[in-house]
Formats: C-alpha cells, structure tokens, sequence
C-alpha cells in the first residue's frame, strides 16, 4: 500500500490549519508526512510546501487535501494537476468533495471530482457574464464603471466631433476613444458649452 501525502494552507498567516490538520490525521497521513504552507494564497503559482509535498509523491502513493480550494484558485490547473497526477500513478484525495470523500484513483471519484471542478468553472464563467452584460449596459446609459477614469483632452473630443460631421459613425468614434456614444455626446455638448461662454463671455449675464 502506498504512502499517504497531506497537504494543507491558508492564505492568510493569522488564518489556523489545524482543522484541516486534524481532518488530515484522522484520514490515516502521518505527521510527518503533512506539509503545510502559511500565508501562500491559492492564486500563487509558486507554493512551496505543496512541491515539496508533490516531490514526496511516488508511483502508489496518495496525495490527500481536506477541499478542492486547497489546491488551487483555478479550475483548469486543478484537472490539470489530477490528470498529472494519475499520469505518475498517483492518487489525489479531497476529504469534504461534494459532502463525503473523493478518491480520483477511483471512476467514480474522477468523474466526481471532474464534474465538481465543471461546475465551478461554469459558476465563474457566468459570474463573468454578469459582470460584463452589466458594464455593458452601463456603459450604454452612459454612467461611470467606476475606476480610474481615461481622461481626454479636448483637442481629442473636437477631433472626434468632426469625425462624426465628416459621417464616421458615432458609436465607432466613441468605441475607439474607450467610451459610450452617449458618453461621447456629452463631451462634445460640455465641450460646445465651454467654447460658446469663451466666444461670449457676457452672455451668461443677460
């Protein structure tokens, strides 16, 4: 029978691993086989208890994690590392997949385990879409997306005024520039505004 292999982290160093410590125990990894990184996050690719624990790793042997978001942020490097993994003969073990143990050195356990990193991946992806079909919309109403706002001068809002007298299409002037049509209109009327109280500086006063 092969070695079991733990692994565990947090992201924060204030944050304790002994839940998962003890989880990782009771799933039968010896203490000297744990290996444990504090403060790394998920989301970087350089962890290196994890390698040393991936380096321990031998043909047989079982690489255990109490959850999927143990190994990683990224759905596609999950799949990745378990199919590497099952390349070298090696099993992957996520304790509280799907609310009971996973084992991907079983079919069932692959096909769980795949599914699971699927719907994770499609849950992001459509969070993704939100986002975008809202900025979308915001952007076409004309209001702030929040952020550091590009700022343009007004040589370039008179510049883009006469592409749009000489029969450029609006929208198409205003994407270039990185802003909505109606964004755009209103530039050029501020911009119109500012150059009629310049021409006719006591107008204002009637």
């Amino acid at each position: 029978m092969g070695k079991l292999i733990g692994y565990a982290r947090v992201s924060t160093r204030v944050q304790d691993t002994d839940r998962q410590v003890v989880d990782l125990l009771a799933a039968g990894v010896r203490r000297d086989d744990l290996y444990i990184d504090h403060g790394v996050s998920g989301a970087h690719a350089r962890r290196p208890q994890f390698d040393k624990a991936l380096d321990a790793l031998h043909e047989g042997d079982t690489l255990i994690v109490t959850t999927l978001d143990r190994l990683g942020r990224s759905t596609s490097n999950m799949l990745a590392l378990a199919d590497e993994l099952r390349a070298q003969k090696v099993n992957l073990r996520v304790l509280n997949l799907g609310g009971g143990n996973v084992d991907t050195g079983t079919p069932m356990g692959s096909m769980v385990f795949t599914v699971m990193a699927a719907l994770a991946q499609m849950e992001l992806e459509i969070k993704r879409e939100r986002v975008n079909d809202s900025n979308t919309k915001r952007r076409t109403a004309g209001l702030d997306l929040g952020g550091r706002r590009p700022i343009f001068s007004d040589s370039q809002i008179a510049n883009a005024r006469r592409l749009i007298e000489q029969g450029q299409p609006a929208s198409h002037v205003a994407r270039d520039l990185g802003m909505s049509r109606a964004t755009l209109y209103r530039r050029i009327a501020n911009l119109d505004a500012q150059q009629w109280v310049a021409t006719y500086p006591g107008s204002t006063n009637d």
